[in-house]
């Protein structure tokens, strides 16, 4: 089992290792007296993983109930969180009890979000049933909700007691699942490693699933010590995520959050004005898509919303090779042409 330290507002272990699932009782109680769980997770994960986990904490003492919502993107909304929020005040809890986050990106969000806020905030743990809750999303503290304006607009910084990644639940995931994490995992590679950028092109990665997934974290483990509050070092984590978000919301989230990314980076690539070929070529090999079918100006309108704004200006995340990137804030009156030059319209 690999072990990755998070030093933040709250300190933390990230275990990553072969049957946690059903450790998740044991190693919660050591961070949290039993008490009153709430499981959180979509319909989805509640048919896969919810029983199991259910009956580990109960095992361990823990009084525990659970909450599913609709699967997808689209229940990730305020209405949703509402809805939680009620559930969560019909059972009772209390701020001496724990709220579980388990399933992929938009359970961990969602559920996050909700602990964050509910009783003015509650402690919880995440639970990373997919590869990219697992390197990105359930590590660093930052849980939200979508609104009409955009992706992840309202939400909050909120660190978790502990995360548990069981990695045989990794191996397990459908491939497309996979190549989502995959694209988080290319994109702390080109911010800098080159040898985990490397090592993503083949199937190889996955003979030491714990150790690579360790590495993204660590890699995200560090920009978050450095800046936990996205003022400076970690915005560099964002790294394909404004043009990719576009290209997410553009397409009514029909494409991924990982597909985003994987057309964001390159897109980042070709708007620094560098050759964009290393990133294409390790997304085909992953199976990630590197174009837009998108319009620049319909992109840079989306843009306009994207949280990362901060008055009249925003920063981009640009690759100057792979494992060494820079940040450049830009008017928003320059995004259309950023844009226009990452989509190829113009040179």
């Amino acid at each position: 089992m690999e072990r990755v330290r998070i030093e933040a507002s709250g300190s933390y272990d990230v275990l990553i290792g072969p049957g946690l699932l059903a450790r998740v009782g044991e190693e919660t109680a050591k961070v949290v007296k039993p008490c009153k769980a709430a499981i959180i997770t979509d319909d989805t994960v509640r048919i896969l993983y919810g029983d199991a986990v259910w009956k580990s904490l109960n095992a361990a003492g823990f009084d525990t109930e659970i909450w599913a919502f609709p699967h997808g993107e689209q229940s990730k909304t305020m209405a949703t969180l509402s809805q939680t929020l009620e559930w969560m005040g019909e059972i009772q809890l209390s701020r001496s009890d724990i709220v579980v986050a388990l399933g992929g990106g938009v359970p961990g969000d969602l559920a996050g979000f909700a602990a964050a806020v509910f009783n003015r905030g509650m402690r919880f743990i995440q639970i990373p049933t997919t590869l990219l809750a697992a390197v990105d999303s359930s590590v660093g503290g930052k849980t939200a909700v979508d609104l009409k304006a955009g992706k992840n607009m309202a939400g909050a910084f909120h660190q978790p007691e502990i995360v548990i990644c069981d990695t045989e639940v990794i191996r397990d995931l459908h491939a497309d699942l996979k190549r989502d994490g995959l694209a988080e995992m290319l994109k702390y590679g080109v911010l800098c490693d080159p040898d985990l950028f490397a090592a993503l092109r083949t199937s190889a990665w996955e003979k030491d699933m714990e150790r690579a997934i360790a590495r993204c974290v660590a890699i995200k483990r560090d920009y978050v010590q450095a800046d936990e509050r996205d003022h400076g070092q970690r915005q560099f984590l964002n790294l394909g995520h404004t043009f990719g978000h576009a290209v997410e919301k553009c397409s009514g989230f029909t494409l991924t959050h990982g597909q985003g990314v994987a057309i964001g980076m390159v897109m980042a690539a070709k708007a620094a004005g560098v050759d964009a070929a290393e990133i294409e070529n390790a997304c085909v090999a992953c199976g990630l898509p590197i174009c837009s079918p998108y319009a620049a100006e319909e992109l840079a309108q989306a843009a306009l919303h994207d949280k990362k704004r901060r008055g009249g200006q925003i920063t981009l995340v640009l690759p100057e090779k792979i494992g060494k990137c820079y940040l450049k804030t830009i008017p928003i009156e320059e995004l259309p042409a950023y844009f226009a030059k990452g989509t190829g319209e113009t040179a």
